[in-house]
């Protein structure tokens, strides 16, 4: 389930980076538990969209860069998966600046 929730959010920050930005992948031990980003410097997300990116039942598709389209199930998919692992899924936009979307999971006694 962690491979799924960091292949779609790669796929999706790399849907929305343009050519010339980049997008990073990080994972931080935080004693107890790991920290996993997943940053971009795509056009960022917008803010009437951002309440609703993780709800399963509002579609929030948007066209990537390159005409890339999405069913809008990704987001709320990971998070379910995130959360019955005992984690939490979250992000920082940074509209039109990119985004960083963020997992924690906990780590085995």
């Amino acid at each position: 389930m962690t491979f799924t929730v960091i292949r779609n959010l790669l796929s999706n920050a790399v849907k929305f980076t343009p050519p010339g930005g980049y997008v990073e992948i990080s994972a931080e031990d935080l004693g107890g538990s790991v920290k996993f980003v997943v940053a971009d410097t795509g056009e960022g997300i917008p803010s009437s969209v951002q309440d609703d990116l993780f709800k399963v039942d509002v579609k929030t598709t948007t066209i990537g860069t390159a005409g890339e389209t999405g069913t809008g199930l990704g987001l709320p998919v990971c998070r379910q998966m995130v959360e019955l692992n005992g984690g939490r899924i979250g992000f920082n936009a940074r509209e039109p600046n990119g985004t960083a979307f963020f997992f924690t999971l906990p780590t085995p006694d």
